[in-house]
């Protein structure tokens, strides 16, 4: 794996207040601070386990399903191919993966228009673009282990209220990575680093993440 963070991309969002969120808002409380006489600065974050760029684990739908601090950190760090789905308008099917380049890479980032567009914006959008439940099926069926998208959910809005693609995902062991900003990320083959918190029984966490841009990408 090549560690030269000079030409890292961090693709994590970073949490504050004002963010994209769904739910509720971060909140921050000033505990002590220097200003105010305190002999160091300590502050208090409420954030949802699903804030900024994140990880779902198998838990967040399977019943004994494996939580954030069970997981296997192999399946989120090594080669991730970024795919370009920026003409995708709202479902990224099996046929489309296939026509965008899928390989053989255990971990997949869909790039969409997602993030120029939605994932820029602070409040949670209408429509967005998600992966379909039979994308689903075939980034499973090529052996992914991470499957990762450039907004708050990797559903397509027309499926938010049954959750196929989660619940596929999640049945095969297949960790969601979410909230991922691949903007400034052309189509290519990376290594990535993504290490999330390990909250002890939680079915997500917040997971810092970058890609590190190899020579044949």
């Amino acid at each position: 794996m090549n560690l030269d963070f000079d030409k890292a991309i961090d693709v994590s969002v970073p949490i504050h207040p004002g963010m994209l969120h769904w739910g509720r808002r971060p909140e921050v409380e000033i505990v002590e601070s220097r200003t105010a006489g305190d002999a160091s600065n300590v502050s208090r974050w409420r954030i949802g386990t699903h804030t900024g760029t994140h990880i779902d684990a198998p838990a967040h739908f399977i019943d004994g399903g494996k939580t954030v601090d069970r997981l296997d950190l192999s399946a989120l760090n090594g080669a991730a191919r970024v795919l370009d789905l920026t003409h995708v308008k709202e479902q990224i099917t099996a046929a489309d993966l296939d026509a965008a380049g899928l390989g053989s890479e255990e971990r997949v980032l869909l790039r969409t228009s997602n993030s120029e567009g939605v994932l820029r914006s602070p409040w949670k959008a209408r429509q967005w673009v998600g992966l379909a439940p039979d994308g689903a099926e075939r980034l499973i069926e090529a052996g992914v282990r991470t499957a990762g998208i450039d907004y708050l959910s990797i559903e397509a809005v027309a499926h938010t209220t049954d959750w196929p693609t989660h619940q596929l995902l999640c049945a095969a062991d297949v960790l969601i990575l979410e909230v991922v900003d691949l903007l400034h990320t052309p189509a290519g083959v990376y290594d990535m680093l993504s290490l999330p918190v390990p909250l002890q029984g939680a079915e997500a966490a917040p997971s810092r993440t970058v890609l590190l841009p190899r020579d044949e990408a």
